[in-house]
């Protein structure tokens, strides 16, 4: 199927978030999708999907201009979408997930859910998914989830595939498995709509980009494009793809986990005796898959969860016991994954969230009244020291786009003396030029002597930005390497396999694909 997208516009009040954007994918091609946060990308594709209606231009399918009233009009259409928080329901099967709002049924209008397994069989046999129809969701990895979700979308004849940021929770194992996967669909006729900020995966699998600037096509250009050039067209100036930093100069250790276990509320261990130093001057990054505890520990560091077995110490002081207020006061930094519900107040102004830590101390409060005037001008200085993007520090933050938000966040928690800064998926959604001004300021907070330690499902980051890597499987630290250690290492690493023999593995694979790259020479 062809797809046209002509002069599409949206807006949203003055906002013009789509700007008469032309877009063509061909059958089978895989169309990848750049631009920074707050491009445009996530609207233009809500518009196609039939989530938005576009105030100008048309969609046109196979030279036909249709219209969608929702997504059940585009997925009628031949669209499908996988959108990078799976839309899936933790308890049921596969293919009960798969049949979920198009439930065929036999006689007396009973489910029939034979059909459903009959058709996650077929798929996953034509694609070599290997995924059990009778599997529960919440049992499955985060790979087989997504393979789920790309699935459901074939079983209703998908001709046009949309990925909304799909390597996101994935290793690089799994990564590597899902390009496989667009490959196929590609040879099999389907079109894909490709959304990422990883230029390494889009040079890897692409065959035409679309580069989207402030609502608007500013280019388009070749796989065989260079990071740098793709990132230089996507911010409209020259990023620089590497972490500008020297060797770390680390200190005395200051920062200790020790023997921590955490148990979840249905009583199951989600950190398991686990041990973690920072030292002064070094970036500790934990790598992992997400789902293997993470979160948890950070949660625990900050006292919003209470273990049930260990210690935490910072500068010698024990923590536990201690609530949250106290152990922001004791310096530490806490930048949470998720910022949108635990890193602001979406209700409250910029220039309100930057003091959410110190709103009852001086000079932002004068007795038991907030001095508006200091915070105004503290927002205003904060905000042009970490380039936030807004029309009025009195706006509310939920008016501001994820990358903006972000460094609302970061502009909170390091503005003030840190004795341990925690940063938790630090540039999540964020594009190449949020990133490299994130990564300067962590790396800046690094060379002041500050511990930092970094929680990141990012491979790329990790190798990045640390100078040790501790990696994390189901609540355990597997094993704790140098920084730039080998990626296939990692990605073992990940996947439960220990330090040592991950290393033999990754060895034994590097030797094969050598042996196998001389006999290719020598045949040529």
């Amino acid at each position: 199927m062809k797809l046209e997208l002509r002069g599409i516009t949206k807006r949203f009040g003055p906002l013009v978030a789509n700007d008469h954007i032309d877009l063509v994918v061909q059958p089978g091609e895989i169309h990848a999708l750049l631009g920074e946060n707050g491009a445009g990308k996530s609207t233009l594709m809500n518009v196609l999907y039939g989530l938005y209606e576009p105030d100008g231009g048309e969609i046109v399918l196979d030279g036909e201009p249709v219209r969608f009233s929702g997504p059940g009009d585009a997925v009628a259409a031949g669209i499908g979408m996988v959108h990078q928080h799976f839309m899936l329901v933790p308890v049921f099967t596969v293919a009960e997930s798969v049949a979920l709002g198009y439930e065929a049924t036999g006689p007396l209008g009973i489910l029939d859910l034979k059909e459903s397994r009959r058709r996650v069989r077929a798929i996953s046999e034509r694609f070599g998914f290997d995924v059990d129809p009778g599997a529960r969701i919440e049992d499955l990895p985060v790979g087989a989830q997504q393979r789920v979700e790309i699935i459901k979308a074939l079983s209703r004849d998908a001709k046009v595939l949309i990925l909304d940021e799909p390597t996101a929770v994935l290793t690089p194992q799994e990564t590597d498995e899902l390009i496989a996967i667009m490959r196929q669909l590609r040879d099999g006729g389907t079109s894909i709509v490709f959304i990422t900020h990883k230029l390494r995966e889009v040079r890897a699998v692409a065959d035409a980009i679309t580069v989207i600037r402030r609502g608007r096509v500013v280019g388009k250009a070749s796989p065989t494009s260079t990071e740098t050039e793709l990132a230089s067209l996507m911010v409209g100036r020259t990023v620089s793809m590497a972490v500008d930093k020297a060797p770390a100069q680390p200190g005395e250790e200051t920062f200790a986990v020790r023997d921590l276990t955490v148990l979840d509320p249905a009583g199951n261990v989600v950190v398991d005796g686990l041990d973690l130093g920072v030292r002064r001057g070094e970036i500790l990054a934990v790598a992992g898959v997400q789902g293997n505890g993470q979160t948890e520990l950070t949660e625990t560091i900050l006292g919003l969860t209470e273990p049930v077995a260990g210690s935490i110490t910072l500068d010698g002081t024990e923590l536990l016991g201690r609530g949250v207020k106290d152990r922001l006061r004791a310096g530490i930094g806490f930048v949470p994954e998720d910022r949108s519900t635990d890193g602001v107040i979406a209700g409250f102004s910029i220039a309100e969230n930057l003091v959410l830590d110190l709103y009852d101390t001086a000079p932002f409060a004068s007795g038991p009244a907030l001095s508006p005037q200091v915070v105004h001008e503290n927002a205003e200085r904060r905000t042009q020291e970490f380039d936030v993007r807004f029309t009025s520090v009195d706006d509310a933050i939920s008016t501001l786009s994820g990358g903006n938000q972000q460094k609302v966040v970061l502009a909170r928690e390091m503005s003030r003396p840190l004795r341990l800064l925690i940063a938790s998926q630090p540039t999540r959604g964020l594009d190449v030029g949020s990133i490299e001004f994130v990564h300067s300021r962590i790396v800046a907070e690094r060379d002041g002597g500050t511990p930092v330690l970094i929680v990141s499902t990012e491979l790329d980051e990790v190798l990045a930005l640390a100078d040790r890597i501790a990696v994390m499987y189901r609540g355990r630290v597997v094993g704790v390497v140098p920084g730039g250690t080998d990626r296939d290492v990692l990605g073992l690493m990940m996947a439960g396999v220990p330090a040592e023999e991950a290393r033999a593995q990754a060895a034994e694979h590097h030797t094969a694909l050598g042996a196998a790259d001389e006999e290719e020479e020598a045949t040529a």
